[in-house]
């Protein structure tokens, strides 16, 4: 198990339970997206769906991961790292994220930012996804 699982769980004052220690583990040892179907494979029946949907959603709420939309509509998870707070300590997923056309994965690109936007008067931004789609470096063509 990767030394900051126990870390994490604890400065979130979370408790550790095997799920949430193997679901974060399988985050930290992955550098791409993971989908609640790909979790489930990683893990061949040792939690049930829910087990690991309830573990996604408590991770979601307490900033550990964030969502990641696909071109396809499938919801994947990343890991938050530290492009994810902005200097004021609050959370952001404000950079793009990249999907290999020809293995799949969906990565973070942390450091990419997404321009600004200047919204029409009356509306309010609540989130921002910007998908750029290509070959990653592993499946060069």
């Amino acid at each position: 198990m990767n030394k900051l699982v126990p870390a994490t769980l604890k400065q979130h004052n979370l408790r550790h339970t095997e799920a949430r220690e193997e679901v974060l583990d399988l985050f930290y040892n992955k550098s791409f997206a993971l989908s609640h179907g790909g979790l489930e494979s990683e893990l061949q029946e040792r939690f049930d769906r829910v087990t690991i949907y309830r573990t996604l959603k408590t991770f979601l709420d307490k900033g550990i991961i964030h969502k990641v939309l696909d071109d396809e509509g499938t919801v994947k998870y990343a890991m938050c790292k530290d492009a994810c707070q902005s200097e004021d300590h609050t959370h952001h997923h404000d950079h793009v994220h990249f999907k290999c056309l020809s293995c799949g994965q969906t990565t973070c690109l942390d450091h990419v930012k997404i321009p600004s936007l200047a919204l029409p008067e009356g509306y309010k931004r609540q989130e921002i996804n910007l998908l750029v789609q290509g070959t990653c470096p592993d499946c060069k063509s």
